[in-house]
Order: structure tokens, then sequence, then C-alpha cells
């Protein structure tokens, strides 16, 4: 008897998870087409600007700039370490940004019916995981056209990508919350994403920094994933393992806490929105 009790709650709980995927998966379809709706090429645009992007940063930059990296004599050297932490900052940055007032910008869907506030804005991690794989694409096509190598270091792109977007859900669920109460609080994490952009080694090699000033980035948890596309795709050497299983565990530290505070606050989060 007891086992025929259950089967109808296992069920529910399998169904409603299906719901819930099927939601997630359909917001992200819509987010990539309207993006560009109205427009004549729709979304044939996320190919165009991730191809654009990579256009600027290494021809122009490179090529025409001349800018070099140091200790490299390649033509493409710094165009390649440029676009190596571009393309996972952008997704990380759109992620936490887009996430920071997803509430607010879906109430018309979540005042309709009943989602899982916690699991809602996934979409957009699906979302941006699709541009960012389309863009990498893009990206491994033009090391493959200047002979670049790609080595087997490649395979932990996946595992790199995904404690960059779990730290990414964390700070953004831990925001999304306050957003609702606190509007100015989205465009606090405008200004705060614009500053750690540059206080992390994109644009510049963490190397050449003077001691004092490398001793204060290590602190910055954005480096240890960053620093790992780059050493891919431009030093050829395996990424800090154990720096990036720090900010794994910082992540999972930072969901506990927001979602202990989430399931204190979900009425009031709900009544606001």
């Amino acid at each position: 008897m007891s086992c025929f009790s259950r089967a109808p709650g296992k069920s529910s709980a399998v169904s409603s998870l299906r719901k819930s995927i099927g939601l997630i998966l359909e917001l992200a379809k819509r987010d990539l087409t309207e993006r560009y709706s109205g427009a004549t090429l729709g979304a044939v645009w996320n190919f165009i600007y991730p191809l654009v992007s990579i256009v600027i940063y290494v021809v122009i930059f490179s090529s025409i700039m001349g800018a070099r990296l140091p200790g490299s004599s390649s033509v493409y050297s710094y165009g390649i370490y440029l676009v190596a932490g571009i393309i996972p900052w952008t997704a990380f940055a759109n992620t936490v940004s887009r996430m920071s007032s997803v509430y607010l910008e879906k109430k018309h869907i979540i005042t309709k019916i009943h989602v899982d506030l916690r699991t809602f804005p996934a979409f957009i991690v699906v979302s941006e995981t699709i541009t960012f794989t389309v863009t990498m694409g893009i990206f491994f096509a033009f090391l493959l056209a200047t002979g670049s190598e790609i080595t087997y270091l490649i395979a932990f792109l996946p595992l790199i990508y995904f404690i960059q977007q779990l730290f990414a859900y964390s700070i953004g669920f831990f925001v999304g919350m306050f957003v609702v109460f606190l509007r100015d609080v989205k465009e606090m994490v405008a200004v705060v994403i614009q500053f750690w952009f540059w206080f992390t080694p994109i644009v510049y090699v963490y190397e050449i920094l003077p001691d004092f000033a490398q001793q204060i980035l290590i602190y910055n948890p954005a480096l240890a994933f960053i620093s790992g596309y780059q050493d891919i795709f431009v030093f050829q050497r395996v990424p800090g393992l154990s720096y990036l299983g720090l900010v794994f565990i910082l992540s999972i530290c930072l969901l506990l806490v927001a979602n202990f505070i989430f399931t204190r606050l979900e009425k009031d989060i709900r009544d606001f929105i």
C-alpha cells in the first residue's frame, strides 16, 4: 500500500520538474529570438555580433595597432589573449546584470503563473550559454584559420564555464532579491561590473603588474576563470584548478546564504513584484 501511495507524489514531482525545464527552455528560446525581433536577419545577428567583435579585437588591435603580448612574437597573440578574456567575461557579466533585474522584467509571467523563483532565472544562463557557444565556435574557426594551436587543454573549458556561470548565478540570485525592494541596486550592479572588468586582467597581463597589485588581484574571483581561458588559449598550460575550486566553494556558500534569505523573504518578494 505504501508503494502505491508514494507513486502519485513522485509522478507529480517529475511532472513539475518537466514543466520547469520546459518553461526555462521556452524562455531561453524567446530570449534569443526576441532580442532581435523586427530585424530582417533576426536570430542571425547572434552570429554577426560575435564575429564583428572578434575581428575588431584581433585584427585591429593586433594587426593595425600593433599590440603585442609580452614574450610572444605572434602577430595575433594579444588579440587572442584579449578575446579569450572578453568572451567569458561577457557571458559572466550579462548573466549577473540580467539576473539582478529578471524578477521585475518578467513580472508579467511571475504574477500570472506560479514559478519557482530560485530556478526561474536559469533561462538567462541557458540563453547566455548558447551565445557563448556560438561566439566560442567563431573564435575556434579563427584560431584554425590563423594556424594557432588548439590543444587537449580545451577539455577544461566546460569545467571552467560551469564554475564561472555557477558563480554568476549565485551573485545574480542574491542581488536579484534585493532589487525587488530597492531599484537602485540594479544601477549599483552595473557600476560594480564596470569596475570589476578593469580590476580583472583582460586587457592587460597579470604578470606585468607590480607585486603589490598582483597580491590584491589574487582576491578577485573572476581572475580564476578568466586566467583559465587565457592559460588554455594563449599560454597552453593547465588552468589553476585549485583556484577554480575555491571559486566553486564560494559559489556554493553564496547560493546557500541566498537560499536561506529567500526562504524568509519569498512572500514579500512576490508581493513587491
